[in-house]
């Protein structure tokens, strides 16, 4: 279904393609279709034809890498508090299918995996990791994880994320990840604003990942003598921009591409890659 040529350098996660689609990422394994960053969740959206799997990552209290996104277990689990209060032999009692269970009256019963459990369990699949924990240590978190990837011999199948830079620059050169949140933004800005003047300098970007969504209201201030403005505006990629931050090699992900009309837009500015929500839905519509 999605065509395209791709080629995989191990020694230093690079993508090479020619792009006809771009690569269909499940968020969090397919949010909208089953009990997020599961394993079962995981092996769905495998089977509804997802190229790479985005998953959550937080730390326990006993160091250990899971699978869970909000910062209190009672958003989704039938347990409550912080995943950092708990060690994993009292996380993986908790139903993290709780919440979905009540949203769709259904009766579901899912366990919180931990990272090396998923690896195991998909060997093959690429895996780009959002490092959510928001009161681990980065020191820690990057050690752990570390720790993780390299007994899993899976440095070449996995690329790290994370909206908080302090847990991106913490981590080891050995492990690759995105450019960070904040830069991405800042060229996309710069590009959208300056009629599509690219500020990154034509060289060998093979190695950078560059994701933010393909739609984002923000609020625009500008500095006066007398103070300064707000003006409440969406940035949306172009071609420029996508063209830009491309250049010398880089790869482009599209976040929050959920509708046909979104994918169309990315495909046609000729993104690598779009995040969606639902496998189900977005196979069907597409």
């Amino acid at each position: 279904m999605f065509k395209q040529t791709f080629a995989f350098c191990i020694s230093a996660m690079i993508y090479t393609a020619v792009v006809a689609s771009p690569l269909v990422i499940a968020h969090r394994g397919g949010t909208a279709d089953a009990p997020e960053n599961t394993v079962n969740t995981i092996q769905q959206a495998l089977t509804n034809k997802a190229d790479i799997i985005w998953i959550t990552v937080q730390l326990t209290k006993d160091k250990i890498p899971i699978l869970y996104r909000p910062s209190n277990l009672s958003s989704l689990t039938d347990g409550q508090g912080f995943v950092s209060q708990y060690n994993y032999d009292q996380l993986e009692r908790l139903n993290v299918a709780y919440a979905f269970d009540q949203q769709h009256q259904v009766h579901l019963s899912e366990k919180i995996p931990t990272l090396e459990q998923v690896l195991d369990h998909f060997p093959n699949t690429r895996f780009f990791i959002d490092i959510k924990s928001p009161d681990a240590n980065p020191t820690e978190m990057a050690q752990a994880l570390e720790q993780v990837v390299t007994k899993k011999h899976a440095e070449n199948k996995v690329l790290f994320y994370s909206t908080n830079s302090a847990f991106l620059d913490h981590l080891p050169v050995s492990l690759h990840k995105f450019e960070t949140r904040d830069e991405t933004r800042s060229l996309l800005t710069h590009i959208l604003l300056s009629g599509g003047q690219c500020p990154i300098h034509k060289q060998n970007n093979h190695s950078k990942w560059y994701g933010f969504e393909l739609r984002r209201k923000v609020d625009v201030v500008e500095k006066f003598t007398l103070g300064e403005g707000h003006t409440a505006a969406e940035l949306v990629w172009n071609k420029a921009a996508v063209k830009c931050l491309r250049s010398g090699g880089a790869s482009v992900v599209l976040f929050g591409v959920n509708n046909p009309e979104d994918y169309k837009l990315a495909k046609k500015l000729h993104a690598d890659a779009v995040m969606v929500d639902s496998l189900v839905d977005f196979n069907h519509k597409k």
